[in-house]
């Protein structure tokens, strides 16, 4: 029996909720005051902030750096002019959905990785706040977004999609292909917009400075945590270090016994690999480990609390998005749904057992990859983990009291793994 008198449910999602945040916030720091505005936009002939919070019942409000810029130690912070919190109502070419929280947050930490992807036609695409799936390509920014997209075609669904070069006609099919939440880009080409358009709910920013983020690289901006007791941590910004290939560290370490070990140096193509997946890594929940080859990610393994458990959790999803992908681009269907088919139908059956037996002998996708870690390896097991998987080089922080056996450990493999140290964590809370 139906009940009349139900609520809505998905009504939440879309109303907006109202808030009461003032129009004004100033912070200051010793000798320096930073003001921010609150930012609305005109939509649809009504002015609204923000959608909602992270959930629909959270009021919420976007406020953008108008005046002052810090500088602590002699080191001069980012200033006003920012990206997504100046968004405009002339950027959104297409506002679907009244945005909210999540989805300009997910745009932010797009603009956080590829700023340091600057120099090739990148593409992420996120989701809750993380990469499903990044790339970048000397091919063009479709071939980006296609390597990108079939990293997690599975996550993919409602992500943002966010990308370094003026929107093209080939990227803006595939992003008409499926569903996603929104899509920020530098510029757009003739007749891309329109066609975005047949995807009425998706959001379509137009964000001119996507084009110039290596401007922003080595410039920190004031990284504000709020605790559940009302207090604050303020912190400097992530800002990598490693840029090239020269900017690695060798894998070295000496034993108690004066035994020096040193890691084998990867070969151009690793590292070239390796730098691309460290640049991802910025913008990965720690802890975290990337498996990454050919200059696109191949699995992520994100917010766990152990290092091997990462490595294990990016190797479960390697397994089943490369059956997955398999199984779409034979039948048109995902694989849940092949495995559903193969309860009753015997064909269906050895079809799932092909590609089952085909993903094992892939390794997931992992053969020939590269992995990157935000910290460092506390112990041997996880390198044996993703060595089991076939991968080629390693780069991680270094520093923990274990190297030598984590470095005996890639010296052991055959073939011998590379390996080499950043010098820096890229942990991300």
């Amino acid at each position: 029996m139906s009940n009349t008198n139900a609520p809505d449910l998905k009504a939440m999602y879309r109303t907006l909720v109202k808030d009461h945040f003032p129009d004004e916030l100033t912070l200051t720091l010793g000798e320096t005051t930073l003001r921010y505005a609150r930012r609305s936009w005109n939509i649809g002939g009504e002015t609204r902030g923000l959608r909602y919070g992270e959930n629909p019942d959270q009021p919420a409000a976007l406020y953008a750096l108008k005046e002052g810029r810090l500088t602590i130690d002699g080191r001069e912070w980012r200033g006003p002019g920012g990206i997504v919190s100046c968004l405009t109502e002339a950027q959104m070419i297409q506002s679907g959905k009244h945005p909210g929280k999540t989805n300009l947050t997910d745009v932010d930490n797009g603009v956080n990785i590829l700023q340091y992807l600057a120099k090739r036609p990148a593409a992420v695409i996120l989701k809750h706040n993380n990469p499903c799936g990044a790339a970048w390509s000397d091919l063009g920014l479709c071939d980006a977004l296609e390597k990108a997209y079939r990293c997690d075609r599975i996550a993919a669904f409602g992500g943002a999609v966010v990308v370094n070069r003026p929107l093209d006609m080939p990227t803006a099919e595939l992003i008409a292909s499926s569903y996603f939440e929104v899509v920020a880009a530098p510029a757009f080409e003739a007749g891309t917009v329109e066609r975005l358009a047949s995807r009425k709910n998706l959001r379509v920013f137009e964000l001119p400075q996507l084009a110039s983020l290596e401007k922003l690289a080595g410039t920190p901006f004031l990284d504000i945590k709020s605790l559940a007791d009302g207090g604050l941590v303020l912190q400097q910004s992530f800002v990598n270090r490693i840029r090239t290939p020269e900017d690695f560290l060798p894998a070295q370490v000496t034993t108690k016994e004066g035994v020096t070990l040193t890691a084998r140096k990867p070969n151009a193509q690793e590292m070239e690999d390796l730098l691309f997946a460290w640049a991802v890594e910025s913008g990965v929940t720690s802890n975290s480990v990337i498996f990454a080859r050919n200059g696109a990610t191949v699995a992520i393994g994100t917010g766990e609390q152990d290092r091997v458990g990462c490595v294990e959790l990016a190797t479960f999803k390697a397994y089943t998005k490369h059956a997955d992908l398999l199984t779409f681009d034979r039948f048109q269907c995902s694989l849940y749904q092949l495995k559903q088919k193969a309860l009753n139908d015997k064909e269906a059956a050895a079809s799932l057992a092909a590609i089952e037996e085909e993903t094992k002998a892939a390794c997931g996708g992992l053969k020939g990859s590269v992995l990157v870690s935000d910290g460092f390896f506390p112990f041997r097991d996880g390198v044996d983990a993703c060595m089991a998987q076939g991968v080629t080089a390693i780069a991680q922080p270094g520093g923990s009291i274990r190297d030598d056996e984590v470095i005996a450990a890639v010296n052991e493999a055959t073939p011998q793994v590379a390996m080499v140290f950043t010098g820096q964590r890229s942990f991300k809370h």
